[in-house]
């Protein structure tokens, strides 16, 4: 089935994975999803990530974290903020701090894909795109 939202699609099959305790989990490749993962690892919700096949069977193999004896997801919560019916800006002094801080609310701004903290320090706003904590 065609997916209109790739990174709802992306967020979904992560949030299933790690309910799951998958230890990796593969979505369609895009250059949006992999700006996305690369941000999710520097913040360190997954281990790595790697693109598989060619062309438009290209697929995004993330290797998800797990914390603890019974091994508890990192990632507890992705929620979708800006969607393509409500596209949700915000300006550098008003972007979101997610659980006081705790959690990461991803950007898309004109230098690229990148965690709000980075966005505030490089004093850039952009379209809100997920929260993750």
């Amino acid at each position: 089935m065609a997916s209109h939202d790739s990174i709802s699609d992306m967020l979904t099959r992560i949030r299933n994975a790690s309910e799951k305790r998958h230890a990796t989990t593969s979505i369609p490749a895009s250059r949006m999803c992999c700006s996305i993962a690369k941000v999710l690892r520097e913040e360190g919700f997954i281990h790595a990530f790697n693109e598989e096949g060619e062309g438009f069977r290209k697929q995004l193999v993330l290797e998800l974290r797990y914390a603890g004896k019974h091994k508890q997801p990192l990632i507890r919560a992705l929620q979708r903020v800006s969607r393509p019916g409500l596209r949700i800006y915000s300006n550098h002094r008003h972007l979101p701090k997610v659980l006081g801080g705790i959690g990461v609310a991803i950007i898309s701004t004109s230098q690229g894909v990148m965690s709000d903290r980075t966005a505030r320090k490089q004093g850039i706003g952009g379209e809100v795109l997920c929260y993750v904590y």
